[in-house]
């Protein structure tokens, strides 16, 4: 939990300590610390719903606000007990190297003097951020994303969603598509004698493994007898995950048709057809050797240069899968157009562009 809720647990007694304890704060300091420790305690909460999603099924903005809110706990701390060293000579465990430019200035000039207008200045900068965090809170909607996310954790699959985003919505994936489409066509031609070629996308969970394998699957598939995109997961039912491969590619067939089949049966099936065929199938999500050693038997190499994609989170599964390509993360530049695409529309539709800085970015 503290992973997730950073300096949350301690900074929130330390700022019950400030207004309680007989420290002769200042008036308006005091309304400060009142106002950040309502803020933080609101901030708390969320983060600890957020805690309960797991994170590759955050919405992108969701996953900003919390990062941005973990490290303004981290400074929020770092400057209270600044506070209390320099008043009981207490030496709390200080996280220093969290608190950059705002610290520096404070220590520089700590004498006893300086140091109450200096911590009450602080005290303002954190609140300050603390209130535009909160606005970014609520620019994203993070309690509805947060409350959507569990929703979709529990009753849909959340794969769906990415099968069917809009192309013209898509950040960052043409050069990937581009070169995903390379590799499987790259020894078009004659396909009367070409081999059975498996590549396998792997990459983080949220990176857009499955969107990816989508944009490839539209604009190949024509090129195919038959085609199947078939979804697998972590604990699959793999006779299902063949039924509906066979159902995807044998458009005639009906769940009824095949119900009593077992998956030898249904493999069989499978290879029949896919004997003289020429056929493009996306298994997607796969977590295991052994469901994609069972549902490899069914894809028969018939030298008609048939294509299959997998998608998986582990790197083990892709090298013993397929030919392996692994996805990388967005570039700094299409993370903050995807950020202002999400969250405005366009770059070029945010109201108060230079107050959101790049440092929200993932």
């Amino acid at each position: 939990m503290d992973v997730v809720t950073g300096a949350m647990e301690s900074l929130l007694p330390k700022l019950g300590e400030l207004l309680v304890g007989e420290y002769r704060l200042q008036k308006g300091v005091k309304k400060d610390v009142e106002s950040l420790e309502r803020e933080m305690k609101s901030m708390h909460a969320a983060l600890t719903k957020v805690a309960k999603v797991p994170r590759d099924q955050l919405d992108q903005q969701v996953k900003i606000w919390a990062d941005e809110i973990r490290e303004l706990s981290y400074d929020a701390e770092d400057v209270v007990d600044k506070f209390l060293v320099s008043i009981e000579g207490s030496n709390p465990t200080v996280n220093s190297s969290k608190l950059k430019g705002l610290m520096e200035k404070i220590t520089s000039l700590f004498t006893k003097g300086k140091t109450r207008h200096l911590i009450a200045n602080a005290i303002k900068d954190i609140k300050d951020r603390a209130q535009e965090v909160a606005d970014l809170r609520d620019r994203c909607k993070v309690d509805d994303a947060v409350a959507n996310a569990a929703s979709i954790n529990n009753t849909i699959d959340p794969r769906i969603l990415a099968l069917y985003k809009d192309q013209k919505d898509l950040v960052g994936i043409e050069d990937a598509r581009d070169q995903l489409t390379e590799r499987l066509t790259h020894d078009e031609g004659d396909t009367s004698n070409q081999p059975l070629q498996i590549v396998s996308i792997v990459g983080p969970g949220g990176l857009g493994k499955t969107t990816l394998a989508k944009a490839v699957y539209d604009s190949l598939q024509t090129q195919f007898n038959c085609k199947a995109f078939v979804p697998v997961g972590r604990n699959p039912n793999v006779s299902k995950v063949l039924k509906d491969i066979l159902l995807e590619l044998e458009l005639g067939n009906s769940m009824s048709d095949i119900a009593t089949l077992d998956e030898r049966q249904v493999i069989n099936k499978l290879r029949d057809l896919l004997q003289d065929k020429r056929y493009f199938i996306i298994i997607d999500d796969i977590w295991d050797l052994k469901a994609w050693g069972i549902i490899k038997c069914a894809l028969l190499d018939n030298n008609r240069g048939s294509r299959v994609i997998t998608t998986t989170r582990i790197l083990e599964v892709a090298a013993n899968t397929g030919n392996v390509y692994k996805l990388e993360p967005l570039s700094p530049d299409l993370s903050e157009e995807l950020f202002y695409t999400r969250l405005f529309g366009g770059k070029d539709k945010c109201p108060y562009r230079k107050r959101v800085s790049l440092r929200f970015i993932l």
